[in-house]
């Protein structure tokens, strides 16, 4: 009797044909082989119910509105290093896993928090941007942080901040500030480890004062071209920086030209790698109701039937990625050849949620939100709601930013949308509905284009163009093109 293949074998014989540029550069690392619960209801918190607490938080988002916004940037840590320096260097008080990459950082931030969770290890999570809430973008135990204590936080370290602000050329930035509150929020929990994304970048990111264990590395692809680099592989030299010595690397598929820039990293500084496709992967996958069935392998051996309430097969991905993270994280595969418990990871993958990447949020016609922003992203979430919907007829809503890849953006969905209504959210980045348009109209033809500038209208618009062809019973909306967008339609739709 014939033996039957690997599943996994067949990944690593492709992923092998796909990156025969990197073996030099492999012959150099260390590749990592094996060797022998979350909160319930919306994950978005609304305003604080309490006048007094909704007004002290308000003050404290006006405070930090005056800042720099997170587009305008001198590529520098030296305001953060200083700020860490009289804050009493926080964030060495607890390991930390440390996420870059151009798509997918947040929801597999949020795997990974959940698996750390399941296994008893107090959490902190620091992701951007956020969706409605600013406080979303720190969270302690798989929730966001309260808003008392947000405000809590702001105002013991507003004081530091002024003193470095009178030390520095420039203010410190309203990313920095968030930064330094996560990690001076981390340290007085205190918290067992800290899972961190990246805000752009990372070597010059205000993040980049950890020094992560375990750096990820999801799936690079062009996006910030002006400020990152033109090409992956000027990007990856950026994304690189998180890499620290001694460090272990689990990277995502990537372009051959952003994996020899990660893997020459981390052979110069000695760190570890695990590629997926190679040392872990996703053996098999099927679309199951309210999200997706998969297998994973992990660094010290195979997961199977594990149920991951996200839609799309790049979050599949994401899911093996936060897996091996974590195996990471604990040992697994460099000083442990065992895998972590199956019940416990089963119990962690089932709690996650990510808002705003392929979310439901209403039903008859059934409306979607997905934060996709640049062509990669858009391609994913075209692939997803495609494979896990099945709409007989889709009409898109999208809201972008005037400094993206609009084309490439609408070019991704043009194939599934039947109609689309072009808008623009509150923002002063977003780019205006007409401009907009008018590139909708050269990829969709005029035909096919609406125009609404308020997103209320835009919703009101999409949904009754998909009503209108009720007698297919299978009409749908996604609203996307930017996570403003999304956060500003999931507030207009009754989330939060």
């Amino acid at each position: 009797m014939s033996e039957q293949p690997d599943p996994f074998d067949e990944i690593v014989d492709a992923e092998t044909d796909r990156d025969p540029d990197l073996a030099v550069i492999e012959a150099g690392s260390r590749t990592l082989r094996a060797q022998a619960g979350s909160p319930q209801g919306d994950p978005v918190p609304a305003r604080p119910a309490d006048p007094e607490v909704d007004k002290a938080l308000r003050a404290v988002e006006a405070d930090l509105a005056t800042r720099w916004g997170e587009t305008k940037l001198e590529p520098s840590v030296a305001r953060i290093s200083a700020l860490m320096d009289v804050l009493g260097e926080p964030q060495r008080a607890y390991p930390s896993i440390h996420i870059t990459g151009t798509n997918g950082k947040t929801s597999t931030a949020r795997m990974i928090e959940a698996l750390l969770g399941a296994f008893d290890l107090r959490t902190g999570r620091y992701t951007s941007p956020h969706v409605q809430s600013v406080t979303e973008r720190i969270s302690l135990d798989g929730a966001a942080i309260e808003a008392e204590r947000f405000v809590e936080t702001y105002n013991d370290i507003k004081p530091y901040v002024e003193m470095v602000d009178a030390q520095q050329d420039f203010r410190l930035s309203f990313f920095e500030v968030l930064t330094g509150m996560a990690y001076a929020a981390f340290a007085d929990a205190p918290v067992d480890v800290a899972v961190v994304e990246v805000g752009m970048g990372g070597s010059w990111d205000a993040t980049n004062v950890i020094d992560g264990s375990v750096a990820v590395v999801t799936p690079i692809d062009l996006d910030h071209t002006d400020r990152l680099g033109e090409t992956p592989a000027e990007i990856a030299v950026e994304k690189a920086g998180v890499i620290k010595q001694g460090a272990t690397v689990i990277l995502a598929q990537q372009p051959v030209d952003a994996a020899q820039v990660m893997l020459k990293k981390a052979v110069e500084v000695d760190a570890t790698v695990a590629r997926e496709g190679m040392e872990f992967g996703v053996v098999a996958r099927e679309v199951a109701v309210g999200g997706q069935l998969v297998t994973l392998r992990g660094l010290g051996g195979e997961y199977e039937e594990i149920f991951l309430p996200l839609y799309g097969a790049h979050q599949a991905h994401n899911a093996a990625v936060a897996l091996a993270a974590v195996e990471a994280f604990f040992g697994i595969g460099s000083e442990q050849a065992r895998t972590l418990d199956m019940d416990t990871v089963r119990k962690a993958f089932a709690a996650v949620t990510s808002p705003g990447r392929l979310e439901v949020v209403r039903r008859s016609p059934t409306v979607v939100l997905d934060a996709a922003h640049n062509p990669a992203g858009a391609r994913a979430a075209a692939d997803g709601i495609t494979e896990s919907f099945g709409f007989s007829r889709l009409i898109g809503v999208v809201g972008a930013s005037g400094d993206k890849d609009v084309r490439g953006f609408l070019e991704a969905f043009e194939p599934i949308f039947a109609e689309v209504v072009i808008t623009q959210n509150s923002s002063h980045r977003s780019m205006d509905a007409d401009e907009l348009a008018a590139v909708a109209v050269e990829v969709f033809g005029d035909e096919r284009v609406v125009v609404e500038p308020r997103l209320d209208d835009a919703l009101e618009a999409a949904i009754t163009l998909a009503e209108e062809e009720s007698e297919f019973a299978g009409a749908g909306v996604l609203v996307t093109g930017s996570v403003i967008t999304v956060g500003e339609a999931r507030l207009l739709l009754g989330k939060g």
